[in-house]
């Protein structure tokens, strides 16, 4: 349908995963698509999967815990594609235990967590804001996670913590933008049945998280997908700031 021709969409973390199925479906309706990940091979695949369906894309590379890194990566898709029309913020990573007392976990986890989820969101969203802003036209989506939506001793702390964090800076964000038309949601998957969750939760466990949910099964990257584009899309031209749960039920607030 084209909902999204020509604009331009840096979904970052997206050689694989959640990352790689929204910009695969934002390709598919006619954005020009900025695959990003520091796995080479992986975000060129994503790329000429793209490529191959009649899409267009390129791809970044860069840490988004480096502002310097992230200018550069800004200033690779304006020369490559134009301004950044569509930002998703979907770069991420846990680096500590579930589970794990709040004593018992080290400085480093903590910091590493808080900087791969929320200062890589907040330092994204500083690159590509003020262009955004100069136009008066943009869509931001940040994503956090169900371990942010309910507390829980099983929750690995510092990325629940972070996730959290991105929660309350996209509602912030969607108050000072909206003046500029500028639109930011935030969606807050449950257990996704990524390539990795795939391979390392045991099948008996897939079961009890299948129970949990009021929805007897568990979320896809394409669920998360499709959420996504609707909140890309001018479906959702009056909605800002919330937190949407694609949780198969197991979130209700």
């Amino acid at each position: 349908m084209n909902i999204l021709k020509d604009k331009v969409a840096l979904v970052t973390g997206s050689s694989r995963g959640i990352g790689a199925a929204i910009a695969k479906r934002f390709a598919q309706e006619g954005a020009k698509v900025v695959v990003h990940g520091r796995d080479v091979t992986a975000a060129s695949s994503v790329r000429d999967e793209i490529q191959q369906a009649g899409g267009q894309a390129i791809h970044v590379i860069g840490d988004v815990t480096s502002f310097t890194d992230i200018e550069a990566l800004r200033q690779q898709v304006e020369q490559q594609f134009g301004p950044i029309d569509l930002l998703v913020t979907n770069a991420g990573a846990n680096s500590t235990t579930p589970g794990e007392m709040i004593e018992q976990i080290s400085e480093q986890g903590w910091r590493a967590s808080v900087d791969a989820n929320l200062t890589a969101t907040f330092l994204t969203i500083k690159s590509i804001l003020p262009s955004m802003k100069e136009r008066k036209t943009g869509n931001i989506i940040t994503i956090s996670s169900a371990a942010a939506r309910r507390p829980s001793p099983r929750s690995p702390i510092p990325y629940a913590v972070a996730k959290a964090g991105i929660q309350l800076l996209t509602q912030d964000l969607a108050a000072q933008v909206g003046p500029f038309g500028i639109r930011a949601n935030c969606i807050a998957p449950e257990t996704i049945l990524t390539e990795k969750n795939q391979q390392q939760i045991p099948d008996s466990q897939k079961q009890a998280l299948i129970d949990f949910h009021p929805i007897k099964r568990l979320g896809t990257p394409e669920d998360i997908a499709e959420a996504a584009l609707y909140l890309a899309s001018e479906e959702s031209a009056w909605i800002t700031g919330i937190i949407l749960d694609v949780a198969g039920g197991a979130v209700l607030v």
